[in-house]
């Protein structure tokens, strides 16, 4: 019961600095709490009070939670809590070690991106092929520059009006790192194009702020003289809605995903995919390769007849 009443006391001491020192907020505290309680929990049986845990312990305690399924991202934050508190005892005397200072941190890997299906990707573009002059062929055709032209939001908003030249099937684009590259454009997206250089004068502003505006492929009435990114993005989200697809799940940047995703998945060999996003290293356009294999492994465990057989026997 004492040595509780004294693993209590340092860990209030512990969350008292966060608060004072830290200006950590009720709920960062609340959150150090739960993660240390639990950690004394799993302790207790060993005979390790909080304060006093061991190397082995604290290992002990994070292949239970690897073997329990716990995420990553989840078991990082707990042994950034156990790190923090540990390193606070030692500062203030209460232990003459670290325990954590040799425990290694759990490989997070590299997020997987969001992306949408084929068919959602078709319904906005129906869905923005609905709307009315000048609007409708603008929308169609960020859509297929974002889309089937895998280019990232800034260099849309930064391409110059002679970027797309009539009937050209290319578009020159200027990445990252002042990069230019060639991006080649389908039929449609040629055509969305054209379609919309006719509307184009139509958000030109008037006086003399339309010099300014009329060098960009997408310009603005607003102080910029050109769309903003925000702006791309608020526009693909209203879209999103009239498609009947969730809003939070659309982003420019998603598109792009998934002008990747779909390529690889039909066969594009990653060194063009890599020249079609301007990525520096093809590692990073690696990726995509994973997601295209999860898709398959998600695939065949919701429709393969083995899966869902195995399934239902482990189940029962």
């Amino acid at each position: 019961m004492a040595s509780a009443a004294i693993a209590d006391r340092h860990l209030e001491a512990f969350l008292e600095m966060l608060a004072a020192e830290r200006g950590a907020a009720r709920n960062t505290q609340d959150a150090y709490r739960r993660d240390l309680l639990d950690l004394a929990g799993f302790l207790k049986p060993r005979g390790e009070p909080l304060a006093a845990a061991s190397e082995e312990g604290l290992r002990a305690y994070l292949s239970h939670l690897d073997d329990a399924g716990m995420a990553a991202r989840t078991q990082a934050r707990r042994l950034s809590a156990i790190r923090q508190f540990h390193r606070f005892l030692y500062a203030e005397g209460v232990r003459a070690d670290d325990p954590t200072s040799r425990l290694d941190s759990p490989r997070l890997g590299r997020p997987l991106p969001k992306i949408v299906a084929v068919d959602e990707c078709e319904a906005l573009l129906a869905a923005a092929a609905t709307r009315p002059a000048p609007d409708g062929p603008r929308l169609v055709a960020i859509i297929e520059l974002l889309y089937a032209g895998g280019l990232r939001v800034s260099e849309l908003v930064d391409l110059p009006v002679n970027a797309a030249a009539r009937g050209s099937t290319t578009l020159l684009v200027r990445g990252k790192g002042d990069r230019e590259r060639v991006v080649p454009l389908a039929a449609s997206a040629v055509a969305a194009v054209a379609a919309y250089m006719a509307v184009r004068p139509s958000f030109l502003p008037k006086g003399s702020a339309r010099a300014a505006a009329e060098r960009w492929l997408f310009p603005s009435r607003g102080a910029g003289a050109r769309l903003t990114r925000r702006r791309v993005g608020q526009m693909l989200k209203d879209l999103a809605l009239a498609a009947g697809l969730d809003p939070g799940r659309l982003s420019p940047h998603v598109l792009r995903h998934a002008f990747a995703t779909h390529l690889v998945e039909g066969g594009a060999d990653l060194r063009s995919v890599q020249r079609m996003l301007g990525h520096a290293d093809i590692a990073t356009t690696q990726i995509y390769t994973h997601v295209a294999d999860e898709r398959l492994h998600r695939l065949v465990r919701s429709h393969h007849p083995l899966a869902r057989g195995r399934g239902r026997r482990d189940e029962g």
